[in-house]
């Protein structure tokens, strides 16, 4: 006999946005489970620092905050920083902002993708017993949605029933497809190459970006006194830069950072990640909401994808939660519709940002890269421009 189980909340999804999202819910009292194909993640080791980073910024460090575990990751290792460089040409041009810009103590922080998974799932597993289901290792093999709710048959034959679905499965979601939603997304034909590196110079506790005609690229500081780099480059390039060995790799990143924090000692073994962008035609559909790059996916050149995520799950968390206390359906249309339209907005204004950034920098129009690295020197010198940029940096 197959035996349904009912929760309020089904969220699909158990990476940073999606374990965020379970926390968040029943921090807000609700009845949630949470369902994670893959397993739990490890804790990370001391001396192996995990290649993905985030930029977090001040708004998601409060979710996380409030969500309690900002400090185990503070215990473990953060790298905060309180400067940020970014220039077309030439170091000495850049476009400079300081903490102080933004009225912070500092801009952000640079965290480890395994670090902040762990430390979610850490309590998320303490609360097990209390109104959060956790799915492991659980293949959903089908789904069905009415205005009544959402219905999920796991590979084990087990059923799930809620109220609402909250599909937190990445940019290529099966919930999202299930639903059939549509998306608006091309592949922007570049890998982001990412690893480690220890430099000459220290860091000082600055992120450095360099827009090169072939994809941006970005020294990120680590707690250790490393850095990490992003480099988007066109596939051609990046298959290139991917095949080199340690010396000549480190030689062309040398290269192409124009020495900024001297000469490049070490790097670590690099990964290239396809970059796309992708947008949901609508974030809500019968019983079911989308977050994170479930959602939308953007160019990492602005360093907002995670950030974008955690903003959905702090908007929709306090949309539900409201429309409960004023005892109005809190899973219907018009509180899922409020969700999809505050969230919509902010979220496509930043991937038209990122997107125009990507493909000016790469116009080929005389001139007008040079306009634009003149630009970045002219705002530098604009302190209440530089402020509010600093201010927006801040928000994801």
């Amino acid at each position: 006999m197959r035996h349904d189980v009912r929760h309020e909340i089904l969220v699909v999804g158990g990476g940073p946005v999606g374990a965020a999202a379970a926390l968040a819910l029943h921090d807000a009292g609700f009845d949630v489970a949470l369902i994670e194909r893959g397993s739990a993640p490890p804790q990370c080791k001391p001396d192996e620092y995990d290649p993905r980073i985030y930029a977090i910024t001040p708004a998601s460090q409060q979710l996380l905050a409030d969500l309690q575990v900002w400090q185990p990751l503070v215990a473990a290792r953060i790298s905060p920083y309180t400067q940020m460089k970014i220039w077309e040409r030439g170091p000495a041009q850049a476009l400079k902002f300081n903490a102080a810009d933004a009225g912070r103590a500092q801009l952000g922080w640079i965290v480890e993708h395994g670090l902040i998974a762990h430390a979610l799932w850490s309590r998320l597993n303490t609360l097990a017993s209390d109104r959060v289901a956790l799915h492991i290792e659980a293949a959903i093999t089908h789904v069905e949605f009415s205005d009544e709710g959402a219905s999920i048959e796991l590979d084990d034959g087990r059923r799930l029933q809620a109220r609402l679905l909250i599909a937190a499965d990445g940019a290529a979601s099966q919930m999202r497809a299930f639903a059939g939603i549509e998306t608006l997304q091309w592949a922007y034909g570049q890998r982001a190459i990412v690893c480690h590196i220890r430099t000459q110079a220290l860091h000082r506790k600055t992120a450095f970006q360099r827009f090169l005609k072939t994809g941006p690229l970005a020294l990120l500081p680590l707690a250790d006194g490393r850095s990490s780099i992003v480099w988007s480059a066109d596939d051609a390039l990046a298959k290139d830069l991917l095949g080199l060995d340690e010396t000549a790799f480190r030689q062309r990143l040398s290269q192409a950072s124009e020495g900024v924090l001297g000469e490049i000692l070490e790097a670590t073994p690099r990964i290239g990640v396809p970059l796309q962008l992708l947008h949901a035609s609508d974030y809500a559909a019968a019983s079911m909401v989308l977050v994170g790059d479930a959602a939308h996916a953007i160019h990492p050149l602005a360093g907002q994808g995670v950030n974008l995520g955690f903003a959905d799950v702090h908007t929709l968390v306090a949309t539900l939660a409201e429309a409960r206390a004023a005892r109005r359906d809190w899973a219907g249309a018009r509180a899922l519709a409020r969700y999809a339209r505050a969230r919509k907005a902010h979220n496509l204004e930043m991937l038209a940002l990122t997107d125009t950034l990507y493909r000016a920098f790469r116009h080929s129009l005389p001139g007008l890269r040079a306009a634009l690295g003149f630009g970045m020197s002219a705002v530098d010198r604009i302190a209440p421009l530089k402020s509010w940029l600093g201010r927006r940096a801040a928000q994801a």
